[in-house]
């Protein structure tokens, strides 16, 4: 086939609001010899987006940045010493792959942020793709290398859940979700917690055994305690990072394990004893979890082929590709269920 010689992409000329968010044209080079071009059909969309977005992320980054991490595709031409990947197929790819667990890489990647994937087509190196889960929709494989990655990583890494285990999630977000949907398929009990009441309504029918609003019930970690008989949960997945976190080892039983996978309560102030006492006197495992590793995905497509309904991506929205400033605005607006996707 003729390769692409240009390609449309979103880029911030200058991050601090969605509406700066502007298309432009730019030109689409063929791969080097370990490299991969891919025709993007969908991109899934993060809160690291909203954080770039609002100008608020920490790291550098360059100018003209293409936002989005997440996304699922056709390869159309591989690069002469490529032999994992043949045209026509179907993968995945973040533009952090076959980094996050390099060391120095890894470090970058958490300071720094490369041009990320909302354009038609985008170069890959090859180690950055793997492959789409054949059952899944283009649409519903973009969900997959961030959000359920790492919710795979921290259900299935350190301590990994069992059957039995108690649960708690918080939120509604896209992590989150895949967490209810794989901690429910593992046979554990799930505790979901949101401040929407509709949100907590489709957690329970995705599975979760008890729902705490936490704008009504602020105290929400005595009500995990009351849910478990004063014991506490096996598992939480933080995603409230300090705001939340001395609740949740409140809420989190001895010899548990807490992953903390977010921040999106902000970065507070906490006091260091408010952590470190109660994880030294109930032995608690505090784990932060970044995405996962080529393992992690070999792994959670395995899982997922074997629950094939029960780990359905939930997609909250679809947008068209010339309607990205749109979803951006919907997603920070936060009345979403898992995820916000963009149909390219």
């Amino acid at each position: 086939m003729t390769l692409p010689s240009s390609t449309r992409q979103f880029c911030y000329p200058e991050p601090g609001s969605s509406p700066n968010l502007v298309i432009r044209e730019v030109p689409v080079a063929a791969p080097k010899s370990n490299e991969v071009l891919v025709r993007t059909h969908a991109v899934s969309l993060q809160f690291g987006d909203i954080i770039i977005a609002r100008g608020g992320y920490p790291g550098p980054l360059p100018p003209n940045l293409v936002p989005g991490s997440d996304l699922a595709g056709e390869v159309i031409a591989v690069g002469a010493d490529v032999t994992q990947w043949r045209t026509g197929a179907r993968v995945c790819g973040n533009p952090t792959f076959g980094k996050l667990y390099e060391l120095g890489a890894a470090a970058g990647a958490a300071l720094g942020r490369p041009d990320g994937v909302l354009t038609e087509y985008r170069i890959f190196p090859a180690d950055s793709l793997v492959s789409v889960p054949g059952h899944l929709s283009y649409e519903e494989a973009s969900t997959l290398p961030s959000s359920a990655l790492t919710a795979y990583n921290a259900l299935a890494s350190g301590q990994p859940l069992k059957a039995g285990d108690t649960v708690l999630i918080q939120g509604t977000g896209g992590v989150s979700i895949f967490a209810l949907q794989f901690a429910i398929a593992s046979g554990a009990t799930v505790i979901c917690t949101s401040s929407s009441d509709a949100k907590l309504k489709v957690a329970t029918k995705l599975g979760a055994k008890y729902v705490i609003n936490y704008k009504t019930t602020p105290n929400w970690e005595q009500e995990v305690l009351r849910l478990t008989g004063g014991v506490g949960v096996d598992r939480i997945i933080e995603v409230g990072g300090t705001a939340t976190l001395k609740q949740s080892l409140a809420a989190i039983k001895r010899g548990g394990n807490v992953d903390l996978i977010g921040v999106l309560g902000g970065m507070r102030d906490i006091s260091p004893p408010d952590i470190v006492m109660p994880c030294i006197v109930k032995e608690v495992t505090l784990r932060g979890v970044w995405s996962g590793s080529a393992a992690h995905w070999a792994g959670m497509s395995k899982f997922i082929a074997a629950n094939v309904e029960a780990t359905r991506p939930v997609i909250d929205r679809v947008f068209d590709f010339e309607a990205a400033r749109e979803a951006l605005a919907y997603l920070e607006l936060q009345g979403h269920v898992g995820k916000v996707v963009i149909k390219i």
